[in-house]
């Protein structure tokens, strides 16, 4: 995608993950400590996959939206151009969780970053990897 058809990108508050205007929304909230972008939340039995295990598409969209938000943070309007999760063990449905972001590397509007879900008790559910490409950038 070069900058002349890169998309506009515009904040309207109804983005299913972070969206608090969606009304069937995660609502999810964030915040940094020191490098990493932080999410907590408890995911409801609505977003289920098995019984009483947090759909895998639903932790991939955590993973997405906690790696994008910390480039959004950091001033800079990037798109996910690839996403790659490891799912280590389930997550349960009803019991706090924890996704953490940091950044990686960057190349040019190129940027690559890391994130990791953990349970409650500290233990890794899922890992991510993410590139992201930057939108609101001068052509090289």
């Amino acid at each position: 995608m070069s900058a002349t058809d890169a998309p506009e990108l515009g904040v309207d508050n109804y983005c299913f993950a972070c969206g608090h205007a969606n009304p069937k929304g995660l609502h999810l909230t964030f915040r940094f400590e020191g490098d990493e972008y932080i999410c907590d939340f408890t995911p409801a039995r609505e977003y289920q996959g098995w019984t009483d295990i947090l759909h895998g598409g639903i932790v991939s969209t955590v993973m997405d939206e906690v790696m994008t938000r910390l480039l959004w943070e950091r001033g800079i309007s990037a798109m996910t151009v690839e996403l790659t999760i490891r799912l280590k063990r389930p997550a349960p449905v009803g019991r706090p969780m924890t996704a953490r972001a940091r950044l990686a590397s960057q190349r040019k509007r190129l940027y690559e970053t890391e994130a990791e879900l953990t349970l409650e008790d500290g233990t890794v559910a899922a890992t991510a990897t993410g590139k992201f490409l930057q939108v609101d950038a001068p052509q090289d």
